[in-house]
């Protein structure tokens, strides 16, 4: 990564009450309502908060949730995983390494062939960056992620 990426108060306070009660409060949007989850174009999906890349549409698939849907992160060191019991039961909840943004939950039910691990993400955790824009706006070293083959790890 050649870009810093961390949370600020100012980008905090920018952020929607949707977006704010999602990422800083652990929320959760509604299933098939949310801006993502049946986007196809291809790009990536940063932080809302901090900016740090962590999916890109390569990786994304319809687990039929509502939410969009990862098989892994575009920069495993962006994501942050960590037990949540708050429904009563234990679940691995995702969260951003700069930003401290709550992302949503992994699950071990996706695609085997994939890895088997299931990203449902919250899209008000999200901005998505259209390929087209990666280099206007600062993302250019993740083109390569749309050349190579599906299912290869980028690094």
């Amino acid at each position: 990564m050649s870009q810093e990426y961390r949370r600020s108060p100012e980008a905090v306070s920018r952020l929607s009450p949707e977006q704010h009660r999602v990422t800083q409060e652990a929320g959760t949007e509604p299933a098939f309502d949310n801006a993502y989850w049946d986007n196809e174009e291809p790009g990536i999906y940063v932080d809302i908060v901090s900016g740090e890349p962590l999916f890109a549409s390569v990786d994304k698939y319809d687990s039929g949730t509502g939410w969009p849907t990862f098989t892994r992160p575009i920069e495993p060191e962006n994501v942050v995983e960590v037990p949540d019991s708050s429904l009563g039961i234990v679940r691995t909840e995702v969260r951003s390494a700069h930003g401290n943004s709550h992302l949503g939950h992994v699950f071990d039910d996706g695609p085997p062939e994939t890895g088997g691990l299931r990203y449902c993400m919250n899209s008000a955790a999200l901005r998505f960056v259209p390929r087209d824009d990666l280099e206007h706006e600062g993302y250019g070293e993740y083109r390569d992620v749309f050349e190579r083959p599906q299912g290869r790890p980028r690094r």
